[in-house]
């Protein structure tokens, strides 16, 4: 049975197969550099960067590919041409192991992605009733 209970992404990572750790590696640092600020935690026993307003994007490791979660529709519809040469479907895009990292879409992606939660998160705080003193 494959482990399940991973403390930390560097755990994560060196469970992987060999051939997918270097991939995911770099993964790992374009969304750091993406996100410097965010806390790395492991979320539903996968990589996921929390900042102060929530966890913007999650990542893992497959068989034959890599993952980046959530593919939000405003992100797809953002990114339209860029994602035009990889799977997308059901909150998910995948990578495949065997083509070279998109970094600088990655940075991208995240960026986006912690907008997003930013501006969920102030939307949510605005709706919020205010509480009497």
């Amino acid at each position: 049975m494959a482990k399940t209970d991973y403390k930390s992404v560097d755990e994560y990572i060196a469970a992987q197969p060999e051939a997918a750790q270097g991939v995911l590696r770099q993964v790992r640092e374009s969304i750091r550099k993406a996100l410097p600020e965010a806390e790395e935690v492991i979320s539903y026993q996968i990589p996921a960067y929390k900042t102060k307003a929530g966890r913007p994007i999650y990542f893992s490791g497959w068989k034959k590919h890599y993952s980046l979660y959530p593919a939000t529709a405003p992100l797809v519809a953002a990114f339209k041409d860029d994602l035009a040469d990889y799977e997308v479907e059901k909150g998910t895009i995948r990578f495949p192991l065997t083509a070279p990292v998109p970094e600088a879409l990655i940075e991208d992606i995240a960026r986006f992605r912690a907008s997003e939660v930013e501006e969920e998160a102030m939307a949510k705080a605005a709706a919020a009733p205010k509480k009497k003193r």
